[in-house]
């Protein structure tokens, strides 16, 4: 099987016009959107206007809407936020580290039957640059920035975009459905709700 050579995206704007190309097709070559998104080189000029941080929680700022087919967003971690336990609805989950380490926690889904907590698979630290992915399949996840002293940021490709998704306590296996919310859309603040649910990502 011949390799095809990966385009390499020079800029975030050359990344998105990329993706959109690519999600034109039904078909989605997982491998191929990671190492686009790999390929981009971090360059925080151009992303820097989407990165908005919160002091309390890490913030999911919408950059593209990928024509309804995915969103692009970047998530901002300050110093030891963390997203809880959850799962992806069904879509393709990308996650490209653009500045800081975060550390992603894979685990089973819980069993029903069984009332226990949740069985741990692996752990793995992203570093710059690098790309993981997810889906339903391969299980649910934790994503956490564990540094005391630094931020982190990461772009993340969801496809098909999702409103909901479920979040797992560790210790039962318990679920609860939570709704997604944008810090920020297109590098502007979204109006403040009173219901802000952010255990997700």
């Amino acid at each position: 099987m011949e390799q095809t050579e990966v385009i390499k995206p020079e800029t975030l704007d050359d990344l998105i016009k990329t993706l959109h190309k690519i999600f034109e097709s039904d078909f989605i070559n997982v491998e191929e959107v990671q190492s686009i998104m790999e390929a981009y080189e971090s360059n925080p000029h151009e992303w820097m206007k989407f990165a908005k941080f919160d002091q309390y929680r890490y913030t999911r700022n919408l950059v593209d809407e990928g024509n309804d087919k995915f969103n692009l967003m970047i998530l901002c971690w300050g110093e030891g936020h963390g997203s809880s336990i959850h799962d992806h609805t069904d879509s393709h989950c990308f996650l490209k580290l653009l500045q800081g380490q975060l550390k992603e926690t894979l685990f089973e889904w819980p069993d029903q039957k069984l009332q226990g907590g949740m069985l741990q698979k692996t752990q793995q630290i992203l570093l710059e640059n690098q790309c993981a992915y997810i889906n339903d399949s391969i299980g649910l996840h934790r994503v956490e920035n564990v540094s005391h002293t630094e931020c982190a940021v990461s772009l993340h490709l969801y496809s098909p975009p999702f409103q909901t998704c479920q979040t797992f306590d560790q210790r039962t296996g318990h679920k609860n459905s939570v709704k997604m919310t944008f810090w920020s859309k297109f590098g502007e603040r979204t109006p403040y709700e009173t219901t802000i649910s952010q255990e997700n990502n």
